[in-house]
């Protein structure tokens, strides 16, 4: 039998990060508005970032995290989960516009028990889905093939939000 290679070299940045202690990388993109583009932030707010996931489950994979370091609703300010609620319909907004989804998976895992992967620093998950994007590759290989890079989504995720004004907080 013929082997075939799928090669993904971004990936050996997270798989040798999954040991290491970093701290916060949303706290840590939320220091430095000068490099948003390098690390993906696509929106700040009063009290909320909107980042690219680096590692996204699908392409336009999007983080809302509150700009505190908190680890659960419970710690939420109603201010801070206004903005994030209304972050969710912003953020669904600009990837129709943008990328055209025909679905969304909107999530939260808390503990790294729960999927987690960074259990300490609320954020919330938006996953645009298409018809048939669950595919072979995904069943058989347990591989998830990506179509856009990062930089051309975020340029496209940017236009669109200056086109449109958002976000409209």
């Amino acid at each position: 039998m013929e082997r075939n290679n799928l090669w993904a070299p971004w990936r050996i940045n997270y798989i040798q990060g999954l040991s290491e202690t970093k701290g916060c990388f949303i706290c840590h993109n939320l220091t430095k508005p000068e490099d948003d583009r390098r690390n993906f932030v696509l929106w700040r707010c009063q009290r909320s970032i909107v980042v690219l996931n680096k590692y996204p489950y699908n392409n336009g994979h999007l983080l809302i995290a509150p700009a505190r370091h908190i680890s659960g609703l419970d710690e939420a300010s109603d201010e801070e989960l206004l903005e994030l609620t209304k972050l969710i319909g912003e953020t669904q907004k600009a990837l129709s516009l943008a990328i055209k989804p025909q679905g969304f998976n909107v999530g939260m895992n808390f503990g790294r028990c729960a999927g987690a992967g960074l259990p300490n620093h609320l954020h919330i998950h938006i996953v645009p889905r298409w018809e048939g994007d669950t595919n072979f590759m995904a069943l058989c290989s347990d591989t998830k093939v990506i179509s856009q890079s990062l930089t051309e989504l975020y340029e496209q995720l940017k236009l669109v939000s200056k086109e449109h004004n958002l976000p409209c907080l």
